[in-house]
């Protein structure tokens, strides 16, 4: 007769008890996805090395590239912490953000992440839209946010091709205090109030219809 004790029963779905949390598997697959890239890493392979059902990963990020982009975007908010970059002095805001900004890019590891394809270009568009300028709206108001933050998103994303993605020799070969230094004037212009214009009037009825568009009725 035999009186071993039945193996556990590995259910599917939502996990009981105390699981392992999203940060664990985050930080587990950022591994992975170092090690062997973005194709070569598979949902099995993360959930092995997590320890955990493949299907709690699908349950909390739906695919790999649901996955990736949550890898992607956790190092994202680690390094530029919207939250701490505008809870300060306005007039220091230029310098804050191209300090953070450069601090990520600076990571080895994140620019070995960006460069996985596809999937990592579409987070960082993803990241620098919802997060970082519909917050620099918010965070500065009245009619002429929109337009203000739009020129800061692009002084910054402009600095990140021609510094990390596609190189230029110049930009590229800059240490990030140069960077700042050169930035932080274009910058403070773009951050200032300015005089309604044809353009702006068409970005802030852009902008109100995208926002009405996404709650809804």
């Amino acid at each position: 007769m035999n009186n071993a004790a039945p193996a556990p029963v590995r259910t599917r779905g939502r996990p009981r008890g105390n699981p392992p949390t999203r940060e664990s598997i985050v930080s587990t697959a950022r591994s992975l996805f170092l090690e062997r890239g973005y194709r070569r890493t598979t949902l099995r392979a993360v959930a092995g090395a997590a320890g955990v059902d493949p299907a709690m990963i699908a349950y909390h990020f739906g695919s790999k590239r649901g996955l990736f982009a949550d890898v992607m975007q956790f190092q994202c908010a680690h390094a530029l912490t919207v939250d701490d970059v505008l809870g300060g002095d306005l007039a220091t805001l230029p310098g804050r953000l191209i300090d953070a900004v450069t601090s990520l890019w600076e990571d080895a590891d994140f620019r070995q992440l960006t460069a996985q394809g596809d999937e990592a270009a579409e987070v960082i568009r993803e990241y620098l839209e919802r997060e970082l300028l519909a917050r620099l709206v918010e965070f500065l108001g009245g009619r002429d946010a929109s337009a203000r933050a739009t020129a800061v998103v692009t002084i910054l994303g402009g600095a990140i091709y021609t510094r990390y993605l596609n190189p230029l020799p110049t930009p590229a070969a800059l240490t990030p205090a140069e960077t700042r230094h050169i930035l932080t004037p274009a910058l403070r212009a773009a951050l200032a109030p300015r005089p309604r214009t044809a353009a702006t009037t068409r970005l802030v009825r852009s902008s109100q219809t995208s926002s009405s568009t996404a709650t809804g009725p």
